[in-house]
């Protein structure tokens, strides 16, 4: 039983955080901006924690989604689904409950709005893993799945969605995500191209890291002028200078392409991310 239960622990990446952070840190962003500074300790405990499930509802569904790749990529073959210690059956009752534990936690804001915008954010999470084998970008349906939580901030706040707010945050997110899950895809690009696996890495080829610096550069622009329309300052100017300097890091780091370096570059984005973060929420304690 302490096998299977870390067998499940494993399909979820609960040992590999990474994915939480990459998704929380967006979250926060929105959270922070909906509020004007920290908000309710209950809808942030809940936003918290829901980034926590559906990230880990997210990995048991791409994993059942990638069940016929997995054992045939080095990277993934010793995934529990993958190495048949976990079946499909188990992956997809997994991904159901935690999405129902989920939705339990919103249940407890006492608020139908911030409900239904849930129901996209499930279906966006539950499609992502076969865009691969359709689309020759599918790191664009993680960034949006990976941006809803931004609109649902303001309705868990019970305020009307600012699109004024909302759009630049969720377009610089999105290019974000295409960004970092680039630098994933690169690891895994030769194994992708001999099974036929669509990605952002074999999209770009040999502009991919070109292609990530403007689309980094394009997501720090957005935040700088969102900054200037909200009246942010100084630590949230330098939140943004620190995730410059990290993206020159990744290019850096990358220049050769080793798969290793890449994947380094891809873990890199949780200070990215963080970074900005912390310059949004001095900025806000700075003014209170």
């Amino acid at each position: 039983m302490r096998a299977k239960l870390a067998d499940y622990a494993r399909l979820m990446r609960l040992d590999r955080p990474i994915g939480i952070y990459l998704l929380l840190w967006p979250t926060l962003w929105a959270l922070w901006f909906a509020a004007g500074g920290l908000p309710p300790g209950h809808v942030l405990l809940v936003f918290v924690l829901g980034t926590v499930l559906m990230r880990s509802a997210g990995c048991a569904i791409n994993d059942f989604a990638d069940r016929d790749f997995d054992p045939h990529v080095a990277r993934t073959r010793e995934r529990p689904l993958a190495a048949g210690r976990v079946s499909p059956r188990e992956a997809l009752i997994l991904f159901a409950g935690v999405c129902l534990l989920a939705l339990a936690l919103l249940l407890s804001l006492g608020n139908l709005q911030v409900v239904l915008w849930s129901v996209p954010a499930v279906l966006l999470a539950a499609a992502y893993p076969f865009m691969k084998r359709w689309i020759s970008i599918p790191q664009a349906v993680l960034g949006l799945a990976f941006s809803w939580g931004i609109p649902m901030a303001w309705a868990a706040l019970g305020l009307e969605v600012d699109w004024a707010r909302v759009l630049p945050l969720m377009a610089a997110n999105i290019a974000w995500v295409i960004a970092y899950d680039t630098w994933y895809a690169m690891v895994d690009r030769e194994d992708d191209l001999k099974l036929g696996v669509k990605s952002a890495a074999i999209l770009f080829g040999r502009h991919d890291r070109l292609v990530i610096a403007l689309l980094q550069g394009g997501a720090l622009l957005l935040l700088i002028q969102l900054g200037q329309n909200t009246g942010r300052g100084e630590y949230y100017n330098g939140g943004i200078a620190v995730a410059s300097m990290l993206a020159v890091y990744q290019q850096w780091i990358t220049r050769g392409r080793e798969p290793a370096r890449c994947f380094q570059a891809f873990l890199n984005n949780h200070w990215f991310g963080a970074a900005i973060f912390i310059g949004l929420a001095l900025d806000y304690v700075q003014r209170a």
